[in-house]
């Protein structure tokens, strides 16, 4: 089953954020994952407004998982913290409904 990697993002330090999504792309698509949303318009209706939204779908929840864990993810990672406010949480896909 397909799983989607969540994410809301506030940017803090553009430069380095910058750097963090350069490398987070390749990692991203080396374990599947393909990008649905990246900090497109949005409108917020409930909980914290985050500016930038990412939603990724991978080929199962494990493939999220590992890709998170990975070493080229995490020297990604690395650029990011400090230079964003993060929420980030992989959720599992329903399968489609059938009649």
């Amino acid at each position: 089953m397909t799983a989607l990697w969540i994410a809301h993002v506030t940017v803090t330090d553009a430069e380095a954020y910058g750097r963090y999504a350069k490398e987070a792309g390749p990692a991203i698509a080396a374990h599947g994952g393909v990008f649905l949303a990246r900090g497109g318009r949005y409108h917020q209706l409930e909980g914290n407004d985050r500016a930038r939204n990412v939603v990724a779908r991978f080929p199962s929840l494990d493939a999220a998982v590992a890709c998170y864990h990975s070493t080229e993810y995490q020297a990604a990672l690395a650029h990011a913290k400090g230079a964003s406010e993060r929420d980030l949480v992989i959720v599992e896909e329903t399968p489609p409904a059938t009649e």
